[in-house]
């Protein structure tokens, strides 16, 4: 399997230090009584909003402890994009932080906060597909007062681009579909895996589907480890699975669900304090051996609904505790992305997405890997958190909102994929977040006949 290039641009090691004054001035701030913030801006790519806290004016070197504000992805086709705008305006592409004095957020669609300073870092791409490339990593004179040190607010940031090769993914076709599933390599697309969807019927707990052979079927005593076979009457989505198969027709992944998607009392959603659950496995010593375990539950908004989310690994397959990776919220109306990346911003692209150990019994504790002490080197604190093995970007699978036809993307680190049966999970976890949105849909909608046990007869 051939990778595709990506780079990975990080903006990090925020922070602001600035001058004691007169309440009266507005060329500064006033750290005993300001908060500050910024907003990231690269053409083409959504805005990220970060904090930006305050050091000691006397500070000369950045903490030891390091911190990653905003990350952006960048594809083949994003960089030639940013690269032909700059030919066409004769000047690079530049990555524009607006720093703001004041509170993050808005109140009646009025951003709060006032405009301290703007900062531009051009970006010269062209050699980051080959090697890390750092386009800034100091200080820089902020306000009103920038070129007159002991007037001016500094403003210290990192920013830098590594190479993140990707293998990339499609399904053919929506999950439930049973579809195949391409390696997509520059304008290649390669056939490499097949889904196969089954419901199990809940009245005979037979595996309802034509083409799954009988040695696929989930050994019950990972169901009473991880979930629950609740037979409840009325309100109440169990019994799907979805399997990857290599080409040759072997069994390399599975998600299943072990805990049914059930409506809370009084209410046609499934809640974040009774979620659903999926196990997703793998093959060895000729059984299914546990990876991760995904739960998912209808999110209550303003405007509209999401479906919120968490995963977590399973160490060396045991029934004990896990380690989420990942936990955040996806729009049931536009749709979005499932990622696992270790490191990043929690208030990056407005999501909440942290890494933390799970003990048994269903307390969590910990804080997110972008707190980690590290050395000042610009490595925002990735390393290997909490054991699993996993840094920075793993993976992401896009995923479509109620009633839109979804072919889930998946992109996979390549650092993670030493077999085939390592991309399968990550396939398979796709297939189970995708999957999710319509688990978790209203119990006041009708769901789609692919998704019903009498379809599949």
């Amino acid at each position: 399997m051939d990778p595709c290039p990506f780079i990975r641009l990080t903006i990090g090691n925020l922070a602001l230090k600035a001058p004691q004054a007169a309440k009266t001035s507005s060329s500064v701030v006033h750290p005993s009584s300001s908060t500050c913030f910024c907003k990231i801006k690269l053409k083409n790519f959504p805005p990220q909003t970060a904090a930006i806290p305050y050091i000691p004016l006397e500070t000369t070197q950045f903490p030891e402890i390091q911190t990653l504000a905003a990350t952006f992805h960048l594809s083949s086709s994003d960089i030639t994009r940013l690269a032909s705008r700059s030919i066409i305006f004769a000047s690079k592409p530049c990555l524009k932080i607006f720093i703001y004095t004041g509170r993050s957020g808005a109140a009646c669609g009025v951003h709060s906060g006032r405009l301290l300073a703007k900062v531009s870092v051009p970006l010269d791409l062209t050699g980051a597909q080959g090697k890390q490339c750092v386009f800034h990593n100091g200080w820089i004179s902020v306000g009103k007062g920038a070129g007159k040190e002991s007037s001016s607010a500094q403003f210290h940031l990192n920013v830098k681009a590594e190479p993140d090769p990707r293998f990339v993914f499609q399904f053919d076709g929506e999950p439930e579909c049973s579809p195949q599933v391409v390696q997509i390599q520059g304008s290649i697309r390669q056939p490499v895996f097949t889904c196969k969807f089954s419901c199990r019927n809940t009245g005979d707990r037979r595996m309802r589907s034509r083409s799954l052979p009988a040695e696929t079927s989930v050994p019950r005593s990972w169901l009473n480890s991880f979930g629950s076979e609740r037979e409840r009457p009325g309100k109440e989505r169990k019994g799907w699975s979805v399997t990857v198969h290599d080409l040759s027709g072997s069994p390399v992944a599975m998600a299943s669900i072990v805990t049914p998607f059930v409506a809370s009392p009084g209410s046609d959603r499934v809640s974040r304090s009774n979620p659903g659950s999926w196990l997703i496995l793998r093959p060895g010593d000729g059984t299914w051996k546990p990876w991760g375990r995904l739960e998912a539950w209808r999110e209550r908004g303003g405007a509209t609904d999401g479906l919120g989310y968490r995963f977590e690994l399973i160490p060396d397959g045991s029934s004990g505790a896990g380690i989420v990776l990942t936990e955040s919220t996806i729009s049931s109306h536009r749709g979005g992305k499932f990622s696992i990346e270790l490191g990043s911003s929690p208030t990056a692209g407005g999501s909440v997405s942290r890494s933390r150990r799970r003990r048994s019994g269903g307390s969590s504790g910990g804080t997110s890997p972008a707190s980690s002490p590290r050395g000042g080197s610009g490595d925002y604190g990735y390393g290997l958190w909490l054991g699993s093995g996993y840094k920075g970007f793993v993976m992401s699978a896009s995923v479509e909102g109620e009633g839109k036809c979804s072919k889930p993307c998946v992109e996979v680190s390549v650092q993670h994929v030493s077999c085939m049966e390592d991309a399968a999970a990550y396939v398979a976890l796709s297939a189970a977040i995708d999957l999710s949105m319509d688990a978790c849909r209203l119990f006041n909608q009708r769901m789609r006949k692919e998704l019903c046990s009498e379809s599949l007869g």
